[in-house]
């Protein structure tokens, strides 16, 4: 079966779900508005389009370069992995059977805007099926008017295999000065949506309590340097390292070396990748209870929840693990075992086969 995807090159998402078919032996195209970074899977054909913003002259502009292509590949199934800028270019293509995978953002954000708003509803519309890993997401999609039988969840997936409990890197710990000390990981990207300055504010509290902890703050993004500032301002830079962009293969190495993780986010659409990873690696995930991380996490079970914002709440939670071992090792088992039965990569992806032997050539 051949697939065209329209999807970014450097998102890990998309990197994972399209290298998964790929050694399944799929015929792949691969179009996107960003040249990758690195090397892509051996097999895929990839063709660089120019960026284009989800603004309205732009997208139909770009769009005409995107449909002769489609057209000249003549994929079996064509797939778009978010349903702004990409979902618009796949709509612009008139091409059935016509995949959509939302993403969050998209749906939640983006979508709110008039224009923006119009663009995307006539994407979903066009699809034959839209892909969704949470159901508060299908629920405002089918406010845009997506008919509920088109949507079908299926997660990102994590691979347990490479997510799982393992030995810390020394080499790691050693350059972060974190051997013997208790250290608190955040990945998310350093943008207001994921409020990261929550987590520096109950830093505070937590340094007053155990002066030698430290936090480890991963990614890039606009507010870096307003984050650095307040870690100063507050004088706890001593105790905050900022360590910039993890690529998504390194990530395990730095979860086995740390103690907890934690997200502070104001939005997810289901669980965030990076969540699911820190749970399947044995690492206590204290995140905030937003959207549907209360149907992922259960306190004092397999994780922990904080109201969002709630700086108190965070460092409240962030001391007990810190001071209690035992309750450590508790969260350890349960979080892995959760995402091992509810988001398993390889199970995540066979439901996406099945879907796509259901639309392709054989059912045309």
């Amino acid at each position: 079966m051949k697939i065209c995807y329209i999807a970014d090159a450097n998102s890990p998402h998309s990197q994972r779900w399209i290298g998964y078919f790929v050694e399944k032996g799929y015929q792949i195209d691969w179009i996107s508005c960003s040249a990758p970074e690195g090397d892509l899977p051996d097999g895929v054909k990839f063709h660089k389009i120019k960026d284009s913003r989800l603004k309205a002259l732009k997208v139909v502009k770009n769009a005409i370069a995107v449909r002769r292509l489609v057209k000249k590949i003549n994929p079996d199934i064509l797939h778009a992995h978010y349903a702004g800028v990409n979902g618009v270019l796949g709509w612009f293509c008139n091409f059935n059977p016509y995949i959509i995978t939302a993403w969050g953002s998209d749906i939640l954000v983006a979508a709110q805007k008039p224009v923006i708003k119009t663009l995307i509803k006539k994407a979903l519309a066009s699809a034959s099926v839209v892909t969704s890993d949470a159901l508060h997401l299908k629920d405002e999609m089918i406010k845009l008017g997506l008919p509920k039988n088109k949507i079908e969840i299926i997660n990102f997936g994590v691979e347990t295999d490479v997510f799982r409990p393992g030995t810390a890197d020394l080499e790691l710990q050693k350059k972060l000065k974190i051997q013997n000390i208790p250290s608190i990981i955040s990945v998310r990207s350093l943008e207001p949506i994921y409020d990261v300055s929550t987590l520096l504010e109950a830093a505070v509290m937590v340094i007053e309590r155990i002066p030698a902890v430290k936090f480890i703050i991963g990614g890039r993004g606009s507010c870096e340097l307003k984050l650095k500032d307040r870690a100063k301002d507050l004088g706890i830079e001593g105790n905050v390292i900022f360590v910039g962009f993890i690529p998504h293969g390194e990530l395990y190495r730095w979860f086995r070396s740390v103690n907890i993780y934690v997200s502070t986010s104001l939005s997810d659409a289901g669980i965030a990748a990076s969540t699911a990873e820190a749970m399947a690696c044995g690492l206590p995930a204290v995140i905030s209870a937003t959207a549907e991380n209360n149907k992922w996490i259960e306190n004092n079970r397999n994780g922990f929840l904080f109201p969002a914002k709630n700086a108190d709440k965070l460092a409240e939670i962030l001391i007990r693990l810190i001071l209690n071992e035992k309750l450590c090792r508790k969260i350890d088992i349960a979080g892995r075992q959760t995402i091992i039965e509810k988001n398993d990569y390889g199970n995540e992806m066979a439901k996406m086969e099945k879907l796509y032997e259901k639309l392709g050539p054989i059912n045309k």
